[in-house]
C-alpha cells in the first residue's frame, strides 16, 4: 500500500515538474518571439503568401499501380470576410479564439490550459490562437508534436501580427483550414455539408461549420450526426455566454436545422471525376484514412503515399462478372415480376371482385380500390412528377417543389425494392489483405453505400457451417452422423413453434450430416443447432464473423431457431471473414485494405499491417478453432463445392481444373457454401480455396420483394463466384489445403449410413475426417441381412397430439366452384414446380399428419 502511494506521488510529481518545464520553455519562447518580432526585417511579403504547394495522395495497389489520387483541386472557394454573415465570425471565435481581437498573436491563458490538462492527462483543447493555428498551418508541419516546432509556429504568429491586420488573418484563416469531405474553407464546406454558400449560412449551420476547425472527422454531420449535434449545442451556448446571439435565436435555428436534417446522405468526399480504376475500393481506403489520419494530417494536399492491398487483376474481373450478373438478375427479376403480375390481375383480382360483390365483402373490394390508387400513383411519380419539379425550377414556385421531392423520395425508395443490388469481397487467407471489393452496380453520387463492408445482410443458408463447427466441436455430431430430414416442429424458448421447410418443400429422410450441409437442409441444421444450444451456436458464429461486444452479439443473433436458417444480420465481409477462419487453419483472420502510408519524403508515418501482427500476436483468440476443426470444416464444405449446391456454380470442377508449368492438369481444392433467404429476397456464394476467401452477395437494398425462384444462392452467386475464382487463380500453383499432423483421423464409412462399411454397402462409400475418438466403429446394418435404421427419435415429427398447432396449419376450404382440379392438365408453371410426395426410404409412422 505504502509503495503504491510512494509511486502515485512521484508520479503526480514528475508531472508537475514536466509542466513547469513546459511552461518555462514557452515564456523562454516568447521572450525569443518578442524580441525577433522587434528586430526582424521581413524583407519580402512572398514569405506569407507562398504556401506549402499541394500535393495529391496517391493510391497504389499491392504491385505499386496507381488506382487512383485524392487532391483538393476544386474544392477549395475564397470568399472575403465581408461577405461572411456576421454570426459564422461569431461562431469561430467563440470555438476557437474567443480573444482573437485583443491579443497579440497568442494567449498565456490558452497556453496554461494546454500545459495543465497535460499535467493532469485531460484533453483541454489546444492552447494556440488562430494566428497561430494559420501560422502553423502555412510555414510548420503541426503533425509534428515538439517544442520546436511550437516556438516557431509562435514565431510566425507574431511576425503575422506585425504584418496583418487581424481581419485579413481571419480571412486567411477561414479560407485556408481543411474542413473534412476534400473541403477547404468555409465557403466549398457549406456547400458541401449544407448544399448553399457560407454567405447564406444560418446560426446552426455556422455552429456545425466552427466545430470542423479542429476535427473535421469527429464532427462531420453526416458521419457523426449525434457528435456533430452535442458539439454544435455547445458552440451556441457559448456563443450565448457571450452575447453573439440570444436564446431564441439560437433554439429556432438549432430546430429547424435539425428538422429537415436528411438522415439517408451518406457523408462521401465529391470526387467522383477523378480517374479511379476501383472506385468502391478507393471509397473504402478514404473512409479508412479519415479514421486514422486524424487532425492537421490532410490526404488532399500533403502528397502521401498509401500503399494497399487491392489487386488490381482481381477487382476488373470482379467488377467485369458482377456486372455481368446484376445485368442478368436485374432482367429475369423484372421479367418474373411482370409475370406474376399479370397473372395476379388475369386471374385472381377478377375473383376478388366476385366474391367481394356477390357477398357484399367491402374489405376485399377495398383492395382492388387500392390496386387502381397504386397504379396512378406510379404513373404521378415516373411520369408527372418529373415535369412538375422542372416547372417548379423554372417558375420558382417552392410549394412545387416540396412536392416534386417527396414524389422523388417515394420514386428512390421503390426502385432500393425492386432493383436488384450486389456485393463481392475477396480476402486473401495467409495475409487478410482485401483483393476486391464491389459495393453495388456502379459507385456514382446516388449509389455510395458499399455493401461488401456496409450492408446489414441476412445471409440464410451460407450462415450454418458457422455452428456446424461447433458441433464438431461438441462431439455429439461428426461429419457421418445419421439425422433425418422429416417435417417436425421446434419450439422456440418462448413456447411458439416453429416448423422450417427445405427449398422446394423436399425432403431426404435419414441423411448424413456432411450432406446435410452440403444440400442445405434445413431440419437437420436445426436438429443439430437444438442438439448443442443457443449459447454454443452464438458463441462459436460470434468468434468467426469477430463479433465480441456483448451487446452486438445480444443484438445480432435472436436466441429463436430461424437463426439457425441465417436470419440475422451481417454484411459480406464478416461472412468471408469467418469462412476465411476455415481456410485459415482456425488461425484468426484480420481483413486490413491499407498496409502503410509515406509522407511527401517517403518517410513511413502509418504502418497498418504492423499493428494488426502485433495485435493478433496478443490476442489470446488468434486461434479461434482448432486446426482439427477447421479441417474437418473445410472437407465438409468441399462436399458443396464438388456435389452440393456450388457444385453447379464451380462447373462440376471444371472451374478449378488447371494446367501447371509442366503441362500436368490439376484440380485446385474449393469449398464453401451457398445461402437463399426465405422468399428467395437474398442470393449468397461464401467459399475458399487455400488462397483466397470470397463471398459474394445478391438482392435488394430494401426486403420486401423476391429475386424469384430462378434466382438463387446456387442459380445465381455460385456462377458468378466460381467464375471469379477461376480467373484469379490463373497460374497459381497447387496447393492443398493444410491437415494437421495430429488429432485427425480419416476414415471410409458407408456413404448411406454412415458406419463402417461391409461387403453388402452397395450405396458406395466415403472417406471423411474425424477428431480422434469420434470415428464410427460399428458396422453398417443399413445393407445385407439386417437391413435396419435407427428408430426416429421421439418428438421428431409432428403428432396428431399437437392439436393447438395443427389448428394453425389448417388451410382455408375454398367453395367447389373455385377448388383447382390438380388431376387435370394445368398451364400454369408454378403448379408444375410443386413437389410429388417424397420417398423416405422408410416407413414414418402411420399417425404423421403432414403425409396423411
Amino acid at each position: 500500500m505504502g509503495s503504491s502511494a510512494s509511486s502515485w506521488v512521484s508520479g503526480v510529481f514528475l508531472r508537475i515538474l514536466a509542466g513547469l518545464v513546459i511552461v518555462a520553455a514557452v515564456i523562454i519562447g516568447i521572450a525569443l518571439g518578442l524580441s525577433l518580432a522587434e528586430t526582424a526585417n521581413i524583407t519580402s511579403q512572398r514569405d506569407f503568401e507562398e504556401f506549402t504547394p499541394a500535393l495529391p495522395t496517391k493510391i497504389l495497389d499491392s504491385k505499386g499501380t496507381v488506382i487512383t489520387e485524392f487532391s483538393a483541386d476544386e474544392k477549395r472557394e475564397l470568399v472575403a470576410l465581408r461577405e461572411l454573415p456576421r454570426h459564422l465570425i461569431n461562431a469561430v471565435l467563440a470555438r476557437e479564439d474567443p480573444d482573437f481581437y485583443t491579443h497579440k498573436g497568442f494567449s498565456i491563458r490558452g497556453i496554461a490550459r494546454a500545459v495543465y490538462g497535460r499535467i493532469v492527462d485531460i484533453n483541454l483543447g489546444g492552447g494556440s490562437t488562430i494566428t497561430q493555428q494559420i501560422a502553423g498551418s502555412l510555414h510548420t508541419d503541426r503533425t509534428e508534436m515538439t517544442l520546436t516546432r511550437k516556438l516557431r509556429e509562435l514565431w510566425w504568429a507574431l511576425q503575422m501580427e506585425r504584418r496583418y491586420t487581424k481581419d485579413e488573418i481571419l480571412e486567411l484563416y477561414l479560407n485556408y483550414i481543411y474542413m473534412g469531405s476534400g473541403t477547404y474553407g468555409v465557403e466549398a464546406a457549406s456547400k458541401y455539408y449544407f448544399g448553399h454558400s457560407a454567405r447564406e449560412i444560418s446560426i446552426a449551420e455556422a455552429a456545425l461549420l466552427a466545430i470542423q476547425f479542429s476535427s473535421p472527422s469527429r464532427y462531420n454531420p453526416l458521419d457523426n450526426p449525434n457528435i456533430a449535434m452535442d458539439r454544435q449545442r455547445v458552440v451556441l451556448d457559448r456563443m450565448i455566454e457571450l452575447g453573439y446571439t440570444t436564446v431564441e435565436e439560437a433554439e429556432t435555428s438549432f430546430k429547424q436545422y435539425w428538422d429537415n436534417y436528411d438522415y439517408t446522405r451518406a457523408a462521401v468526399s465529391a470526387y467522383y471525376q477523378r480517374e479511379d480504376a476501383a472506385p468502391w475500393f478507393s471509397e473504402y481506403v478514404r473512409r479508412e484514412l479519415d479514421d486514422m489520419m486524424y487532425g492537421s494530417m490532410d490526404y488532399y494536399r500533403d502528397g502521401y503515399t498509401v500503399h494497399t492491398t487491392l489487386n488490381l487483376d482481381h477487382q476488373r474481373e470482379a467488377e467485369t462478372l458482377m456486372a455481368q450478373g446484376l445485368a442478368r438478375a436485374n432482367k429475369e427479376y423484372a421479367a418474373s415480376r411482370g409475370t406474376r403480375l399479370e397473372r395476379a390481375e388475369r386471374t385472381y383480382i377478377p375473383i376478388v371482385e366476385l366474391l367481394s360483390l356477390a357477398f357484399n365483402l367491402g374489405g376485399i373490394h377495398a383492395a382492388t380500390d387500392a390496386q387502381t390508387k397504386q397504379k396512378a400513383l406510379t404513373r404521378y411519380i415516373k411520369v408527372v412528377n418529373p415535369v412538375v419539379d422542372m416547372a417548379a425550377l423554372v417558375f420558382g414556385i417552392q410549394d412545387l417543389k416540396g412536392i416534386t421531392n417527396a414524389g422523388f423520395s417515394a420514386l428512390k425508395e421503390r426502385t432500393e425494392q425492386n432493383v436488384v443490388e450486389g456485393a463481392l469481397i475477396t480476402l486473401e487467407n495467409d495475409t487478410g489483405y482485401i483483393t476486391a471489393i464491389v459495393g453495388g452496380s456502379k459507385y456514382d453520387l446516388s449509389n455510395q453505400l458499399i455493401r461488401a463492408t456496409q450492408g446489414r445482410i441476412m445471409p440464410g443458408s451460407s450462415f450454418k457451417p458457422l455452428y456446424y463447427s461447433a458441433a464438431i466441436d461438441s462431439r455429439k455430431f461428426t461429419a457421418s452422423s445419421l439425422i433425418y430430414d422429416i417435417p417436425m416442429v421446434f419450439h422456440n424458448e418462448d413456447g411458439t413453434p416453429y416448423i422450417p421447410l427445405n427449398f422446394k418443400g423436399e425432403w431426404y429422410g435419414p441423411v448424413l450430416l456432411y450432406n446435410a450441409l452440403a444440400h442445405s437442409m434445413n431440419v437437420p441444421s436445426l436438429k443439430i443447432l437444438d442438439s448443442i444450444g443457443f449459447d454454443a451456436a452464438i458463441d462459436r458464429a460470434s468468434a468467426l464473423l469477430g463479433i465480441q461486444d456483448p451487446a452486438v452479439r445480444r443484438r445480432t443473433f435472436p436466441r429463436v431457431y430461424p437463426m439457425g436458417l441465417g436470419i440475422i444480420s451481417v454484411t459480406p465481409l464478416q461472412m468471408a471473414r469467418a469462412f476465411g477462419v476455415f481456410a485459415n487453419q482456425g488461425r484468426s483472420l484480420t481483413p486490413i485494405a491499407i498496409r502503410l502510408v509515406e509522407d511527401r519524403n517517403g518517410r513511413i508515418i502509418l504502418d497498418k499491417e504492423r499493428e494488426v501482427r502485433q495485435q493478433q500476436r496478443q490476442q489470446d483468440t488468434f486461434q479461434v478453432i482448432s486446426p482439427q476443426n477447421a479441417y474437418i470444416m473445410t472437407s465438409i464444405l468441399q462436399k458443396t463445392v464438388e456435389s452440393g449446391t456450388l457444385a453447379s456454380g464451380s462447373g462440376w470442377g471444371a472451374k478449378f481444373t488447371f494446367t501447371d508449368e509442366q503441362g500436368k492438369r490439376f484440380r485446385m481444392p474449393a469449398a464453401g457454401k451457398t445461402g437463399t433467404t426465405q422468399n428467395w429476397s437474398d442470393a449468397w456464394a461464401v467459399g475458399f480455396t487455400p488462397y483466397y476467401t470470397t463471398a459474394i452477395w445478391f438482392g435488394f437494398d430494401k426486403p420486401g420483394n423476391s429475386l424469384g425462384l430462378s434466382l438463387t444462392g446456387a442459380t445465381l452467386a455460385g456462377p458468378i463466384w466460381g467464375d471469379f475464382m477461376r480467373e484469379i487463380h490463373q497460374g497459381l500453383p497447387l496447393r492443398n489445403f493444410v491437415k494437421p499432423t495430429s488429432g485427425i483421423i480419416d476414415v471410409r464409412v458407408c456413404a448411406k449410413s454412415g458406419l463402417l462399411p461391409t461387403a453388402d454397402c452397395t450405396d458406395g462409400t466415403v472417406t471423411l475426417p474425424f477428431l480422434e475418438g469420434t470415428a464410427p466403429v460399428q458396422a453398417c446394418n443399413l445393407h445385407g441381412n439386417a437391413q435396419t435404421l435407427p428408430p426416429v427419435p421421439a418428438n421428431d415429427y409432428i403428432t396428431l397430439e399437437d392439436e393447438a398447432l395443427l389448428s394453425t396449419l389448417k388451410l382455408p376450404t375454398l367453395p367447389p366452384s373455385l377448388q383447382l382440379d390438380l388431376e387435370e392438365p394445368s398451364d400454369d408453371p408454378l403448379l408444375e414446380k410443386l413437389p410429388a410426395e417424397p420417398d423416405y426410404g422408410f416407413e414414418l409412422p402411420s399417425y404423421n399428419p403432414l403425409l396423411d
